[in-house]
């Protein structure tokens, strides 16, 4: 085998024990490896590696993993300094196709459909009260006791497990909707050491949907996109969160939708089953989403979204007005492995 960096090394030599992710990992060690070897060679070093792990992996796993894997397989930035490349169609993968832009006269159409916030609400299973309710939430939604990467901001998170946070959840404002397969991966920009990466969180479990409208862009001068939109509901009586609930339960007609959150300022997040759900399926419908006005950001698995119930940096709670316990993970997916 050729000389990776030492990063990549260590992670070829750490597979975990049976029932603490060996799908994963070999699912995240052949996405590395792509450019470097051929899929026969990665076979072979796959085999070779789990062969200690406390379980018999099947050759119709470790091939599943290394043909799931080159879909999203890594790329080098910048491909000229990697002339030993086994899959060169791999660095010339086309490019991805843009986010559609946003329907303003959809998205006003659903907003104008008569349903708000209190309808959100009114709408939800379980009729949450004033309690705080972070840790029934979590509970509910993270069965078992799988590892989750939560912070009070983008800069100090931690990644423990579900047991370790309990009684904290509350006062965090953030959490990663999907769990994490280790406590350290590489970030994709240098590849140092974290507990917040895409390279150590789990696939699909849940994919939130982000909604947030303003009249202006960051300066709070220029007029955004949705500027018309925004004046035109203020008119009517109809906030932002009105119509962010509005859109997620439009959104709901179409994908499971188990949790939505207040943000604490204007957005309301929405948390949809993503489990096991196809690339193609998710991706299409994150493409209706954009078009309807969604943030693209989260369509990064290890994205940080807002804790619910939690508390946000203002100081203010990150209120959940609808929780469907019934269309979450349970513990018969197995989650707390993330196998």
């Amino acid at each position: 085998m050729r000389e990776w960096p030492s990063w990549l090394q260590a992670k070829v030599d750490s597979c975990p024990s049976a029932g603490n992710g060996v799908n994963n990992w070999m699912f995240d060690v052949a996405r590395d490896l792509h450019v470097h070897h051929s899929s026969q060679d990665i076979y072979q070093l796959l085999y070779q590696k789990t062969r200690g792990c406390g379980r018999k992996v099947t050759d119709k796993e470790i091939k599943r993993q290394i043909e799931c894997s080159r879909k999203v397989a890594w790329r080098p930035d910048h491909p000229e300094a990697f002339e030993h490349v086994v899959n060169r169609e791999i660095i010339t993968h086309p490019q991805t196709p843009p986010w559609p832009e946003a329907n303003l006269e959809a998205i006003n159409a659903i907003v104008s459909g008569g349903f708000g916030l209190v309808d959100l609400w009114e709408a939800s299973p379980i009729r949450l009260s004033d309690d705080n309710q972070a840790e029934a939430i979590i509970d509910g939604i993270f069965p078992g006791n799988p590892l989750l990467c939560c912070g009070l901001s983008n800069k100090e998170f931690v990644t423990r497990r579900r047991e370790i946070w309990r009684g904290h959840l509350h006062r965090l404002s953030l959490i990663v909707p999907n769990p994490m397969v280790t406590r350290l991966g590489h970030t994709k920009d240098d590849g140092h050491l974290s507990e917040h990466t895409l390279d150590a969180t789990a696939a699909w479990v849940y994919l939130v949907i982000e909604f947030d409208f303003s009249e202006f862009v960051r300066d709070d001068k220029t007029p955004s996109i949705s500027a018309s939109l925004v004046r035109e509901w203020q008119v009517r009586g109809i906030t932002v969160a009105d119509a962010c609930a509005a859109l997620h339960l439009h959104l709901a007609e179409r994908f499971p939708l188990l949790l939505a959150v207040h943000s604490g300022g204007k957005s309301v997040h929405g948390w949809y089953f993503a489990y096991r759900q196809s690339d193609e399926d998710l991706k299409a419908f994150m493409d209706y989403a954009v078009s309807l006005g969604a943030d693209k950001t989260t369509w990064t698995r290890s994205q940080f979204v807002r804790m619910p119930d939690g508390m946000r940096d203002n100081g203010k709670r990150q209120t959940p007005y609808y929780f469907d316990p019934g269309k979450a993970v349970n513990c018969d997916h197995r989650l707390s492995q993330t196998d």
